[in-house]
């Protein structure tokens, strides 16, 4: 699940990012990205790292730096010092509207941009970085044509990517001015690069991890080009770092669900509003509500889990009939809704005052038989055993557990 956020900086610039948010899965901890040097939020690698990270339950948000992108602010006033602050101001407003991230990831500049912030980002256990420069004046080797010119005239613009940039004396003065304390990050980290990376060569990896101090991990990219072109070594590293950052972070533990006798077993937590975690005799799933009703909807409802058994309970009593009667069924479609009807909708009811729960069930028999066997399929589909149930009158019977002290 993607969401478009904004959040202002120091600077008072509106800054605009994607928070990708985990589909079906709780969110276990925060991570935030920061993308290359002239790159915006939405270049694929950024795209496809984030969407790696979410599907295994961290919650990613990528942005786009001042003047870059979707965002506000002239990028001929900024500096590798704003893109810093950017970093410290996105973390900030995670926290204040999320929680704080615990995963630093950049890419390129992004990635020397995410060394230098991580000390003022005390939420911060792990940090990564991606084809990433030691040093900020690396980039210095892209504007190498125009440095005397910038020098003598203040200010140059120069074509990078097919694209025009402006850059001030203030940039060089300012990249140069930086010397990041590697050594003392005091945060796990991960330095991933490709040994055939042609802009930033696996030569800065080495010096970023000699000089980082334990626990600190080098993975390979192997052929992958600068920009992790090809989507499988964007989604490669996002699952990757997914996996690496667990053992550093304070991920957010779920209940421990034990099922037996066949039962099912539910446990939620009334902070986390709807939210319910089931184990149906052996097997995870969450249950929840729509956003619309005040949920977060990373699960079926109720109501949908009721209509899911009265429709699989179906599919299964067809088959079954179809392969005793030894019928050329191929496949058996079940659609269930539920609603609430009046009763004076319902011939078959007494009371016409109240509303009555309705499932509507449409059935496709994809078969090679005649008529008359589908008519009898029909009949059959009457009989599962989760349709008789919920025609019958039920009993249950509910008690109070002793707490364990």
């Amino acid at each position: 699940m993607q969401k478009r956020v904004t959040f202002k900086t120091r600077q008072g610039f509106e800054l605009s990012g994607v928070l990708h948010k985990p589909d079906h899965t709780v969110t276990v901890a925060y991570a935030l990205f920061a993308h290359c040097f002239t790159c915006t939020k939405n270049i694929n690698s950024a795209v496809n790292i984030a969407d790696a990270m979410a599907s295994e339950g961290i919650a990613t948000l990528r942005f786009d730096f001042t003047g870059l992108g979707a965002s506000k602010g002239e990028f001929a006033d900024t500096s590798f010092s704003t893109d810093v602050n950017d970093l410290i101001d996105a973390a900030e407003f995670l926290e204040a509207e999320y929680e704080a991230p615990q995963i630093l990831v950049g890419h390129s500049l992004g990635g020397t941009a995410i060394l230098a912030a991580a000390k003022d980002i005390p939420s911060a256990k792990a940090v990564a970085t991606i084809a990433s420069p030691s040093s900020p004046e690396h980039v210095l080797h892209q504007l190498e044509p125009e440095i005397e010119k910038l020098k003598e005239k203040g200010e140059v613009t120069i074509e990078l990517a097919g694209r025009q940039f402006t850059f001030k004396q203030d940039f060089v003065d300012d990249v140069k001015s930086h010397d990041i304390d590697i050594h003392g990050l005091r945060k796990a980290l991960m330095v991933m690069h490709s040994p055939v990376d042609e802009v930033v060569p696996i030569d800065e990896a080495e010096t970023i991890y000699k000089k980082a101090l334990h626990p600190k991990s080098f993975i390979t990219l192997d052929s992958a080009d600068h920009l992790l072109s090809d989507k499988k070594d964007s989604l490669y590293a996002g699952h990757v770092l997914a996996s690496w950052a667990r053992r550093y972070i304070n991920a957010k533990e779920l209940p421990s669900l034990e099922s037996k006798n066949e039962e099912v077993v539910v446990a939620s937590r009334a902070a986390e509003g709807f939210l319910s975690y089931v184990n149906a005799n052996g097997h995870e799933l969450l249950a929840d509500e729509p956003e619309k009703v005040g949920g977060t909807n990373l699960g079926p409802s109720p109501y949908d889990l009721l209509s899911a058994a009265l429709g699989t309970c179906t599919a299964m009593t067809l088959n079954m009939y179809a392969r005793h009667k030894e019928l050329d069924v191929s496949n058996v479609v079940v659609n269930v809704s539920h609603g609430k009807v009046h009763a004076k909708d319902c011939e078959d009811c007494e009371d016409k005052k109240v509303k009555i729960d309705k499932f509507t069930r449409s059935i496709r028999i994809e078969a090679d038989i005649t008529d008359d066997q589908r008519q009898r399929l029909l009949e059959i589909a009457d009989r599962c055993p989760v349709h008789q149930t919920l025609h019958k009158e039920v009993a249950i019977e509910t008690k109070l557990e002793e707490l364990e002290e």
